[in-house]
């Protein structure tokens, strides 16, 4: 009111710069009023949200060490008793907490908050002797090693988070990824496969760098990357020949895989072609394309589910479909990211042999199967957390390799030109969702084989993912704003929903990378190659 009084006083005395000053002033106080009644529960909240994640990472690693490592010798093996004076500990923190948010009149959403956290801790510390022997453990490795270990772990989740902001990160990651064999020893055990794992590692490194897709259709490089997968089919299936006697169906298999990929090539030349005359999309193009779209989910099921085989045949089809879906040199990153995925499974086993392992299958005999045996698993290794690590690394490369998904401007059009040049926003939408999803599912079915080359059972990887994700998600909580422009409001909103919702993609990746690689067709009552 005094404001408002000095205000009116200075407009009437005709002293108008003191009024616009007086004016900024006001406005300046009521934005910091404003933010104060949207913020002043800020740091209450932070710390229950804070106090939530880091109890939830905590209890999800103790229970990685307690059920699937060795790292603890004799804290899973003790009786549990029940600690009475914990629990009634907690439940009148629990109460004291509730009556205190009912003074406040605070609404729902603050009792969850607030809540979540005390049975979180409390299963947390009912495993004392679990923490108490994990600390034993810890106190007998050499402090360099440990503190080194910590700090490579540090720094590769900086990497994670940073390249949500900037690609080329990736970039780094993936050149530290090319001198993994050199560090590891893995060079004087298997040259071959350790060069291979460079060259791909440094191939990869370049996609990241590149603008975003769309800004320059270029159909040139997709016909090349068509003809790349041509020329490494040949070369497979020409290695199969030679490998084996019984070929018949299968390289009949191969053969219509390997005539989908010339017709995916011939339908992108021909549309393409088509529509610079403006003469649109001609209809034998368009029934083509929604055939080979169609026959990518089948093809690959009728395949042998030997590891290899299987995946090759997967990687055929889903190129056919990804090469009708691109329009630059984005058709040459599955390509790139699919053969250093098949190098990765050979990386993984020659490691796990060196840390003196016995593997009971070579990787070209080990077959996918959906039901395996529960003792073939292996408990959990410090090493093991690397392989974690390089499915979130290379979920992200997925994710960033051609361009930021998570915006609007990643999204071209055009890629969908081959299927239907008539504005549909579901089908639209429907097949550049699988176009994202294609180098996602990739990396998936090569996780597949990692987890039966290394004898790892997949809840224990995913737990590990979890904690991953769960570190990063807290990063991000911190990054979250509430100012500036609405692109950088959103932005930081989306990076920390998608870290959050991982771990529901992984479980979605991983039922659909379980389908492609482990189920089996048969045609005219052929019995099924499952090896149980």
């Amino acid at each position: 009111n005094k404001i408002k009084v000095k205000l009116k006083k200075f407009i009437k005395q005709k002293k108008y710069d003191e009024a616009i000053s007086l004016c900024k002033e006001l406005i300046r106080l009521a934005l910091e009023g404003l933010s104060y009644y949207h913020t002043y529960d800020r740091f209450f909240l932070g710390i229950t949200v804070v106090l939530g994640f880091v109890g939830w990472t905590s209890y999800a690693s103790l229970l990685i060490i307690k059920s699937h490592s060795n790292l603890t010798r004799g804290g899973s093996n003790k009786i549990k008793k029940p600690n009475h004076l914990l629990t009634c500990t907690f439940v009148a923190v629990g109460i004291a907490i509730a009556f205190f948010l009912l003074i406040q009149s605070c609404p729902w959403t603050y009792y969850v908050y607030c809540l979540l956290p005390v049975p979180i801790w409390h299963a947390l510390l009912s495993e004392f002797p679990v923490i108490e022997d994990l600390v034993k453990s810890l106190l007998t490795f050499p402090p360099g090693q440990f503190i080194g270990s910590l700090l490579v772990f540090g720094l590769g989740l900086e990497i994670l988070v940073l390249s949500f902001f900037y690609r080329y990160m990736l970039t780094a990651g993936l050149t530290a990824f090319a001198g993994w064999p050199f560090v590891t020893q893995l060079w004087t055990r298997a040259k071959s496969t350790s060069l291979s794992w460079t060259l791909f590692s440094l191939l990869l490194v370049v996609f990241p760098l590149m603008p975003v897709v769309g800004q320059k259709p270029d159909i040139s490089v997709v016909m090349g990357a068509g003809l790349l997968v041509l020329l490494l089919s040949l070369f497979v299936v020409t290695s199969y020949i030679k490998r084996k006697d019984n070929l018949d169906g299968e390289l009949f298999l191969y053969l219509l895989q390997i005539l989908s990929i010339m017709l995916s090539m011939y339908t992108v030349y021909s549309t393409h072609s088509s529509l610079q005359r403006k003469q649109g999309l001609p209809f034998l193009n368009q029934t083509i394309s929604w055939i080979i779209l169609a026959s990518s989910f089948i093809l690959p099921l009728l395949s042998p589910t030997i590891l290899f085989e299987r995946l090759f045949s997967i990687l055929l089809s889903l190129m056919s479909t990804y090469l009708l879906l691109s329009t630059g040199y984005e058709a040459l990153f599955p390509l790139v990211l699919s053969c250093l995925m098949f190098i990765w499974i050979h990386m993984e086993q020659e490691t796990l042999q060196q840390s003196g392992f016995s593997c009971k299958q070579k990787v070209n005999s080990i077959q996918f199967a959906y039901n395996i045996d529960i003792t073939q698993y292996r408990k959990l290794y410090l090493d093991d957390i690397h392989r974690a690590f390089f499915l979130v690394f290379f979920l992200l490369t997925a994710f960033f390799g051609t361009g930021n998904i998570a915006s609007i401007n990643s999204f071209d059009l055009a890629s969908v030109y081959c299927f239907v040049t008539v504005f549909s926003p579901f089908v639209m939408g429907t097949l550049m969702m699988w176009k994202i999803l294609i180098p996602f599912v990739l990396v998936m079915c090569a996780f597949e084989a990692v987890q039966l080359t290394t004898q790892l059972s997949s809840k224990s990887l995913f737990l590990m993912v979890l904690v991953i994700s769960d570190i990063m998600a807290l990063h991000f909580f911190f990054l979250v704003q509430d100012y500036g422009s609405w692109l950088d409001i959103g932005t930081s909103i989306s990076h920390y929903v998608i870290v959050m919702s991982m771990t529901i993609f992984l479980v979605f990746l991983n039922g659909l990378a379980q389908m492609l690689t482990t189920k089996k067709l048969t045609l005219c009552g052929k019995p099924k190659s499952h090896l149980f």
